[in-house]
């Protein structure tokens, strides 16, 4: 039984033996407002719920990769993650059109969206697969290291040896810069990173810092070339297990803990570029328009993989989010 307190439900524990424990998975450091943010929700949950809630947390990546982790919850084998919107593409090309390069003017965009009318329209499909979306939680726009020369323009790009995720549109964006793109995991990247083996990654400034990725490379550049959020999901199997008050506060919680991960994530990037300048790394900020003209290749690609009618769905959802 829920009452309505303060904004939020008061809760009227269900008659239940033994408590529910449920795993969260992610992949990102324990240092990561990630982590922080999966401890919060771990943490009010079981408060809220009186104990028949709770939750143990598995950070960066201990039981598996992001692609095994989320084959995972799907079986019911692990209960939440908090995965890369785009791991969700093998199972639904339509989440490719979220990865489309430069189709953001800046956060707040990117939130009216993917909050707004992408929930509404994405996760059905994914509760299709077996997948529960709880909340959006943030990543951040991604940005280009490497270490041979600083980034002005798309020229600047070109040869350069580019580690990049699995991730076919991630691929396609860096190869229409005319990057060699090499699929380097995460956890041997900074050794390739310091051995020349590649010669840089794209990844959002959170991650570059807390990976200490910026110790092993010279030049950062503020591309912005793609925004990438996360999302805190649950198996369909493991979210049936929770009564509906349950289930009420769960979701309640996803969303308070994203959404002081992404205030934390925002207020904090001049920071952590003002560290990494520090430290010695050489900080440019090119202008977007070229990039954006260079990157119409992949926004093609990804068009053909997703369908004409999907891209046109999710751009008149973009350009009605966006700001006069």
């Amino acid at each position: 039984m829920l009452i309505a307190t303060w904004g939020f439900a008061a809760w009227v524990p269900a008659v239940r033996a033994e408590p529910v424990v449920l795993s969260l998975v992610h992949a990102a450091a324990t240092t990561h407002p990630a982590h922080l943010a999966a401890l919060q929700f771990a943490r009010r949950v079981e408060e809220r719920t009186q104990g028949q809630v709770r939750t143990e947390i598995f950070p960066a990546s201990q039981l598996g990769s992001e692609n095994e982790l989320l084959q995972k919850v799907r079986l019911g084998a692990v209960d939440m993650d908090v995965s890369s919107m785009n791991y969700l593409i093998k199972y639904e090309k339509t989440f490719s059109v979220v990865v489309m390069p430069y189709l953001f003017d800046s956060y707040a965009h990117a939130h009216r969206v993917l909050d707004g009318p992408a929930m509404k329209w994405l996760a059905p499909l994914a509760e299709k697969q077996g997948f529960i979306i709880l909340s959006n939680w943030e990543w951040g726009f991604r940005h280009l290291t490497n270490n041979k020369r600083p980034i002005n323009g798309p020229d600047d790009v070109r040869g350069l040896k580019v580690r990049v995720p699995p991730v076919a549109e991630l691929e396609a964006t860096m190869e229409s810069l005319g990057a060699q793109v090499s699929k380097v995991g995460f956890k041997e990247l900074h050794q390739a990173l310091s051995q020349g083996v590649v010669d840089g990654q794209e990844n959002p400034l959170n991650v570059i810092y807390y990976n200490k990725l910026y110790e092993v490379q010279k030049h950062l550049a503020l591309t912005r070339h793609v925004y990438y959020h996360t999302l805190h999901l649950m198996s369909a199997q493991s979210w049936a297990k929770l009564t509906p008050a349950e289930q009420l506060i769960v979701r309640e919680e996803s969303k308070a803990a994203g959404d002081g991960m992404r205030r934390k994530i925002i207020a904090e990037e001049e920071d952590l570029i003002a560290k990494m300048t520090a430290a010695g790394v050489k900080v440019t900020r090119p202008d977007p328009a070229p990039f954006r003209a260079a990157t119409q290749r992949a926004r093609e690609e990804i068009r053909r993989f997703a369908g004409d009618e999907n891209v046109r769905t999710f751009l008149k959802m973009v350009d009605a989010e966006r700001s006069p």
